[in-house]
């Protein structure tokens, strides 16, 4: 693995993450799955959307999320419509509104570092000048998000004694159960890891995180510290 990671932060009105197993009313993961922060940087670097996974093998690439806002959800009700019973799209008359979860005010970091230097500096080089191929977005085509360079860093192990974990931790890598402290919101849900071949999903991790942002105390294997401060386990 290179020994540098590009940092940036991602953000918008509005996120929405699908959980796999909810159907009739669309529920949303708290922050975005690794598939979908490959789908995200493939779209800056101009990926195909059909072939960018397998750009994002762990074996390749190391991705990492922070929550920078508090995760607040709302449900909005949203008219969907089925383009397949009219030739034109202005002669649809049924609407089948669902009501989707949505994260409110979202904003995220995302640690990036990957075995294809060419690949690696394409992001660097678009994040750092603010351009993208594709539009990017959070989850849906519709939710548009904006991003910023942070930088570019240094990355060495941290070790595995008692630290403060400034990202989002899969539970595998956990030594022991965190130190929770009080006041502190912790969560843990269960996550798409990555895509095979044929786009179904071969891996899912339990990921462990604080609602508010806030660093979580715990023992971690492959865990990180950035030039920055910042210390991370990579989804």
């Amino acid at each position: 693995m290179q020994e540098r990671v590009i940092v940036f932060d991602v953000w918008g009105d509005y996120a929405h993450f699908r959980k796999n197993y909810s159907t009739s009313s669309p529920l949303t993961y708290s922050f975005p799955p690794r598939t979908a922060l490959s789908g995200l940087i493939g779209a800056i670097v101009g990926l195909d959307k059909s072939e960018y996974f397998r750009h994002f093998f762990k074996v390749d690439a190391k991705i990492g999320c922070k929550i920078l806002q508090p995760v607040k959800k709302v449900r909005i009700g949203e008219n969907l419509i089925d383009t397949k019973s009219a030739v034109k799209m202005h002669l649809i008359k049924n609407r089948t509104q669902i009501r989707f979860e949505f994260v409110k005010d979202p904003m995220y970091r995302i640690y990036f570092t990957h075995s294809d230097e060419q690949l690696y500096k394409k992001l660097k080089d678009l994040l750092t000048s603010h351009q993208s191929v594709y539009t990017p977005c959070l989850g849906l085509s519709q939710l548009i998000c904006n991003f910023q360079f942070v930088g570019e860093f240094g990355l060495k192990s941290s070790g595995d004694e008692v630290q403060e974990i400034d990202s989002v931790v899969p539970g595998k890598c956990l030594l022991e159960p965190p130190d929770f402290e009080e006041g502190n919101e912790y969560f843990s849900e269960v996550m798409p890891g990555e895509m095979g071949e044929e786009r179904v999903v071969t891996d899912y991790s339990e990921i462990l995180f604080e609602r508010n942002g806030e660093k979580i105390k715990a023992k971690s294997k492959e865990l990180w510290e950035v030039g920055n401060g910042e210390r991370i386990v990579f989804l």
